[in-house]
């Protein structure tokens, strides 16, 4: 049984694959800000046999997410993590000038910082067992620009930066780093969104239709697996053609 991290493991994408994660053999400890969503998670996957646990742990904190990483390797490394933990921002867009210094601040420490500081013990746990595969939540943000959402466009981009550096430095360590760069998904993190901009990232889907957190589960699943071994360093669009426009 492989051992597996994942953030933001309370709800949407990061609830959808930690359960999905335990299909393929893996025991999975959940890690988020919330104890009461995380504990549905591991209740979901105990439910259907599988076996997992959780650690609260804000991704701002180092100390707490190199405690957590520690625990999910249960002194046996660490073969699998995914970093889905994030915060969009995205109740008021605003264009730069009037953007608010103290959000843009928060996004970035969560969204970007927090997953450079995942990742570090993430990767240092991997190396004691001879490598691993880490799946970063991107966004299609993370490779076009949106207006009135600067704070969370610039830490997307960095999403992707932060994925091929990691994958090239660590290549030779049997780590394995690629995003999923997701398209507008059923999840709490678009529900603080207003109408009008839902409508209008709807819109910009060819597909027509908002994704469920499965179907990105799906595909991070995928790169997690043996299925997927000369894959590194990519940031591979689920985005129902959002960014084919």
């Amino acid at each position: 049984m492989r051992n597996a991290l994942v953030t933001g493991g309370g709800t949407g994408i990061g609830r959808a694959t930690a359960i999905a994660l335990t299909g393929e053999d893996c025991r999975v400890v959940v890690l988020g800000d919330l104890a009461e969503t995380l504990v549905q998670t591991v209740s979901d996957i105990r439910n259907l046999g599988g076996d997992a646990d959780y650690v609260v742990c804000d991704v701002r904190d180092v100390d707490a997410v190199r405690v957590a990483c520690e625990r999910a390797t249960l002194g046996h490394g660490l073969d699998i993590a995914v970093n889905s933990a994030g915060v969009s921002g995205g109740e008021a867009p605003a264009p730069c000038a009037d953007y608010d210094i103290d959000k843009f601040d928060n996004i970035l420490a969560i969204d970007l910082r927090g997953l450079f500081v995942c990742m570090k013990y993430e990767i240092q746990a991997m190396r004691t067992s001879g490598g691993g595969v880490i799946v970063n939540v991107g966004s299609g943000a993370s490779v076009v620009g949106v207006g009135g959402f600067a704070g969370y466009v610039a830490a997307k981009h960095g999403v992707l930066g932060l994925t091929r550096a990691a994958a090239i430095d660590h290549a030779p360590d049997g780590v394995r780093v690629n995003a999923v760069l997701a398209g507008l998904v059923d999840s709490p993190l678009t529900a603080d969104r207003p109408a009008h901009v839902i409508a209008a990232r709807l819109a910009a889907h060819p597909i027509g239709r908002i994704a469920r957190p499965e179907e990105i589960a799906d595909a991070i699943v995928w790169l997690c697996s043996d299925r997927s071994t000369f894959v590194t360093g990519a940031g591979i669009a689920v985005d129902g053609g959002y960014t084919a426009w």
